[in-house]
């Protein structure tokens, strides 16, 4: 099995991005992926195998997002969490974060609690639940946030619901998927912004109309 990227690389493919790195931080990047790396010989956690893309795709992407949920003491829900991004790199970059996980397959769902407890995050919880099962226990939200998740018409209708509340979504899409994202009552983009290192990924931000 590949190791983690030593402590330089993750510093330097954070750098790349525009993140601070801080030691607890970078070892706690270096756990997670020994971690992920680990698990993902028994259960499809993703199909990126090498450490530095993994690094790149899977944690720079995710934590590119830090500068959309500046507030202190937010609540995000990470919805189909799968091998736990992008919720659980935002709450290792903002340690402040009170992260819901959700996950409906059982297996990813125990890899992430396993990942919690390795690398001492707190407040942060798996719901073993499909999103549309999910009302008022995880209300109110500050920030709901999915990668590749697609339905977005289905998702953004229950993040804009009275029991979800939540005032942002933030998406990692393709290019493709924008025209249509756009379309969607409900909701007021920001302009999209170009993922690093990618050609046609996006971060999108949009906040609930009042």
């Amino acid at each position: 099995m590949p190791a983690p990227p030593s402590a330089a690389v993750i510093r330097r493919a954070l750098a790349e991005f525009k993140i601070p790195a801080y030691d607890d931080q970078v070892l706690q990047i270096q756990q997670y992926i020994e971690i992920l790396l680990t698990w993902n010989e028994k259960i499809s956690l993703t199909a990126i195998r090498d450490p530095l893309e993994i690094l790149y795709r899977h944690f720079c992407e995710s934590m590119y997002a830090a500068e959309a949920t500046q507030e202190r003491g937010s609540r995000l829900a990470d919805v189909g969490s799968g091998g736990g991004f992008p919720g659980l790199p935002l709450k290792i970059i903002r340690p402040d974060l009170r992260v819901f996980l959700v996950e409906s397959n059982l297996k990813k769902a125990t890899f992430l609690a396993e990942v919690i407890r390795e690398l001492g995050l707190n407040d942060t919880q798996v719901l073993v639940r499909r999103y549309e099962e999910l009302h008022e226990e995880i209300a109110p939200l500050d920030y709901v946030c999915s990668r590749a998740l697609g339905e977005y018409s289905v998702f953004l209708s229950w993040a804009a619901s009275d029991q979800i509340a939540a005032k942002q979504v933030i998406l990692w899409i393709g290019a493709r998927d924008l025209p249509e994202i756009q379309k969607i009552s409900g909701w007021e983009w920001q302009e999209p912004i170009s993922v690093p290192h990618s050609l046609r990924r996006l971060l999108l931000v949009g906040s609930k109309k009042q």
